[in-house]
């Protein structure tokens, strides 16, 4: 079943007017309408505000990692289990190969329908899910297999049990060990990358972002619900938040921008998934070709370099203090009476005595 989004209910239109026509048998008909439902997508998915752009990146019918797994990988075989609590199935962990290429991919996966999501647990992982990427993840360094990393979460589970099993400690030692494990590494958010959920499998030698997907420290409705005490201003938390993929690669806190179809990775599939796996296969070829030190002094030099700070010159602070000074000075003045304002004052005292 297709949904369509508030935004998209042009492209809905001419999408009955076509099953219409062809309902109808009128070819001549049909043609035309294909050709305004080219216009309609481009006039809309062309000036798409950043808040759209979330929507997208939420879309119910936007592939998750299991669909990308299954449309790029050959001879795949799932890893299960963390070794020390239990297998945790909001991520997913598979050995095969992409393009004749033996590699691992490690993904965060939501669920589709009730029962689907409740056993992936909304793809929000528990520390046990985050102690299995790494398990699995030192097994790519121990057979010098590539990883690539879908990041698709709306954050870790937040449960009393999961924060009993260390979940923000998991998340650590994960931020850690990946930074100094010895294989390439490859991370994609594939759609929604909240807080340290997405950081988890985060580090990498190259991180990119799908399109329409998102990346964000809290998400929208959080942040509005912090700052303005109101969820509903989520439109005006997104904007604020600089959270899509250009904004982000614009910031320099991403590698690249992975062009996934205009009309959106939930409508054509297919493309978005050939679009990860081309990205994939050209980064490790341009990563093999580095030595190890060479690769992991370039993610090194990535991560430290993640923020931005300005400093000032002596000249620059001096004129600063001035100018606060003087503020401070015209503060007071408007604040504090004049001494003919304190005369006046002590005048009208002696006439009321």
């Amino acid at each position: 079943m297709v949904t369509y989004l508030e935004f998209e209910k042009g492209i809905q239109q001419i999408d009955l007017d076509i099953r219409e026509a062809n309902a109808k048998g009128d070819s001549d008909a049909v043609e035309i309408l294909q050709k305004n439902r080219e216009k309609e997508i481009s006039k809309t998915f062309k000036n798409l505000s950043d808040y759209q752009k979330l929507q997208l990146a939420r879309h119910p019918n936007r592939p998750y990692a299991l669909d990308y797994i299954r449309g790029i990988m050959d001879n795949a075989y799932e890893l299960h289990g963390d070794r020390q609590f239990r297998d945790d199935e909001a991520i997913v962990c598979y050995i095969g190969e992409i393009a004749g290429k033996k590699c691992i991919v490690i993904g965060e996966q939501k669920g589709r329908g009730t029962k689907n999501k409740i056993k992936r647990n909304f793809g929000m992982p528990h520390p046990e899910g985050y102690r299995k990427a790494l398990r699995v993840a030192r097994l790519a360094e121990k057979f010098r297999l590539p990883i690539l990393f879908l990041v698709d979460t709306p954050g870790a589970y937040p449960g009393i049990g999961a924060e009993e099993r260390g979940q923000s400690e998991a998340i650590a030692k994960n931020l850690y060990e990946l930074s100094d494990l010895n294989t390439i590494m490859i991370s994609v958010v594939i759609g929604e990358g909240g807080s340290g959920g997405a950081l988890a499998i985060g580090v990498a030698d190259k991180f990119a972002m799908m399109r329409y997907s998102v990346f964000s420290v809290i998400s929208p409705e959080g942040c509005a619900a912090i700052l303005w005490n109101d969820p509903k201003k989520q439109e005006q938390a997104t904007k604020a938040m600089k959270i899509t993929a250009e904004d982000l690669k614009e910031l320099g806190l991403i590698d690249d921008v992975i062009d996934e179809p205009l009309i959106g990775a939930h409508r054509q599939k297919k493309d978005a998934i050939e679009a990860l796996k081309t990205y994939f296969i050209d980064s490790v070829n341009a990563l093999e070709k580095l030595s190890d030190d060479e690769r992991l002094e370039k993610r090194y030099q990535k991560l430290i370099s993640a923020g931005a700070f300005a400093s000032t010159t002596v000249d620059e602070s001096e004129k600063e203090e001035k100018e606060n000074s003087s503020t401070f000075s015209s503060l007071m003045e408007m604040i504090t009476p004049s001494s003919s304002d304190k005369n006046n004052n002590e005048a009208k005292k002696e006439e009321d005595q």
